[in-house]
């Protein structure tokens, strides 16, 4: 049989683990190939539409299938290099509606209505005079093209957003950061706002959960909810949990929502996942945003509880492949994936090494690590670079039949891995 060949465009720090933790699935239909440069080492002054040109010329007829597990700048290139080779996928026009936060959220204004906050835009090189007069307070802001949570906050009042959106670090944000992006808006779509904006958003509260799936064929499956739990008083994941622990109604309309949105997006190829908050008080919905990619850090919970490793179900949507339906049940009953996190400054006195690292995940079947730090480190700058209350230093992914369990079992991981820290 001949392999399909399957590229993998700025390789996360999450694919290489999570792609061997199931090349028995995989091995024999696929070969996957890491592209270079990875995520974490994207020059900040790529040009995007030369970048495809180049991967045009390298892979024309050598691949069956391109994939991204980042939306910055990776979903993008990939779709823009599968349509230029006919492979599956959805447009790179679509995959920019989806993730630029104003344009998203005026298509979910549309086709979820009940679903979508109040929103505003932002123009933060005019201060407060960027902003629209009717805002109101407390919102959460955030830039309309951002990474992780840098930059998104909560603002209570107007004076201070006139304070927030002044701060050097926004300038260079929108300034330098956003070059990539802003290329990819120009060079790849009709949109007239680019990166240099940012959204305000009705302020939420409820539980937050990431419903995750794909379409193939322009048909939408969902195949999984993760629940979000943040540590107590804060904004920071302390853990994400699989299943949801929603009731199945619940469950059902967020499935029914993220549909909805995913379709009036224009994607019609590929993975996505729908981040949302529950409210349990009166039974609503909001979209927090949608990401038109697998979720890298999930993909083992997935094998761990359905049987099937979301990175499985990826390759064989981007190949045009048949997905694969879960077989049988996984071998835990839930599993979590438990971000390691520091709260205070702090300096790393001692990380793992790759045997400390190996010794921890054989404590436990099917366990997965990722260490973020090493000796020498510090873990100080939480505004600029994390959620601005903390620092994330590692992720372990676990499987278990009871939280209890999950939680006696991180707790041997973490003193396996045999962190050490000091304030400062």
């Amino acid at each position: 049989m001949v392999k399909k060949r399957v590229l993998v465009l700025f390789p996360s720090i999450w694919d290489a683990k999570q792609f061997a933790s199931c090349r028995d699935e995989w091995a024999t239909e696929y070969d996957v190939v890491l592209g270079e440069p990875s995520y974490e080492s994207c020059p900040e002054d790529l040009e995007p539409l030369e970048y495809i040109d180049a991967l045009e010329r390298e892979y024309r007829g050598k691949i069956d299938g391109v994939i991204s597990s980042n939306d910055y700048p990776g979903a993008t290139i990939a779709a823009a290099l599968a349509t230029r080779l006919q492979l599956p996928s959805s447009t790179p026009e679509a995959i920019v509606r989806a993730t630029h936060k104003y344009y998203s959220r005026r298509v979910q204004h549309e086709a979820v209505p009940e679903a979508t906050p109040k929103f505003w835009l932002i123009d933060p090189r005019l201060g407060s005079g960027g902003a629209a007069a009717d805002i109101e307070y407390p919102c959460f802001v955030k830039p309309v093209k951002g990474t992780f949570s840098v930059l998104s906050q909560k603002i209570n009042t107007a004076d201070e957003l006139d304070a927030f959106l002044t701060r050097p670090v926004v300038r260079e944000f929108i300034d330098d950061f956003m070059t990539i992006f802003n290329a990819q808006v120009k060079g790849l779509t009709n949109f007239e706002i680019d990166g240099r904006f940012f959204v305000a958003e009705a302020f939420m509260h409820g539980m937050q959960v990431t419903v995750e799936g794909y379409v193939a064929g322009g048909k939408v499956e969902i195949y999984g909810i993760v629940d979000s739990i943040m540590h107590a008083g804060t904004g920071s994941f302390g853990r994400f949990d699989l299943p949801s622990s929603l009731r199945p109604e619940i469950c059902a309309a967020l499935a029914d929502v993220a549909t909805r949105a995913v379709v009036a997006l224009g994607l019609t190829q590929g993975l996505f996942n729908v981040e949302m908050i529950y409210q349990p008080l009166d039974d609503s919905i909001r979209i927090i945003e949608v990401n038109p990619r697998i979720c890298g850090q999930f993909g083992d919970l997935y094998q761990k509880v359905n049987g099937v490793h979301s990175y499985l179900t990826a390759i064989d949507v981007v190949t045009g492949s048949r997905p694969r339906a879960v077989r049988t049940e996984g071998r835990y009953a839930m599993a979590t994936s438990f971000p390691l996190r520091t709260f205070e400054a702090v300096k790393v006195l001692e990380a793992p090494d790759a045997r400390q690292i190996e010794s921890a995940e054989a404590l436990y079947p099917a366990t997965l690590i990722w260490n973020e730090c090493e000796a020498g480190h510090s873990l100080a700058d939480f505004q600029t670079f994390e959620d601005g209350a903390s620092a994330r230093y590692g992720v372990v992914n676990l499987g278990g039949n009871s939280r209890a369990e999950l939680n006696t079992r991180l707790a041997a991981v973490k003193a396996q891995l045999g962190h050490r820290f000091e304030r400062g």
